[in-house]
Parts: C-alpha cells; sequence; structure tokens
C-alpha cells in the first residue's frame, strides 16, 4: 500500500462522513454535535462527532480534492 492509496482511503472516509445526515441518521443515535460538550468532547465518541461535523463543514475542499483526485487518476492510470 503506497501513500497515494492511503490518501484515497482517507479521502474516501471524508467523503462518507460529509454526507451522512444529522436529522436522519446521527440524532436518534445520539451523535449529535450539542450532546459532545463539555468533559465528554475529549471522549473518542465525542472525537468522532467532530470530525464528522468538520467534514460537514468542509464540504467545498472536499469537493475539490476529490476533483483534484479524478484528474491525477485520469492521467496517472
Amino acid at each position: 500500500m503506497g501513500l497515494w492509496s492511503f490518501l484515497e482511503g482517507i479521502l474516501l472516509l471524508a467523503n462518507a462522513m460529509a454526507i451522512l445526515n444529522e436529522e436522519r441518521f446521527l440524532a436518534p443515535r445520539g451523535w449529535t454535535l450539542a450532546e459532545a460538550t463539555g468533559p465528554s468532547r475529549s471522549s473518542l465518541k465525542g472525537k468522532i462527532i467532530g470530525f464528522i461535523h468538520a467534514c460537514q463543514f468542509l464540504r467545498l475542499p472536499l469537493i475539490l480534492f476529490n476533483i483534484i483526485t479524478i484528474i491525477v487518476k485520469l492521467f496517472a492510470g
């Protein structure tokens, strides 16, 4: 596994986190940002919730990274 494959995997994970709907998927399971405040913010669940919301917030740069990845894959094979 090379560095490029690793970066593609991280990009795919960020894409998966960015499309999660808070009202339909996260809220019924108790994974909202409001529930991860205070001391629970430093727990593993709080860090995952923070990562999900960061991916949702940074959708525009994520789209740019996807476009760059597609262009590189088209030219490099």
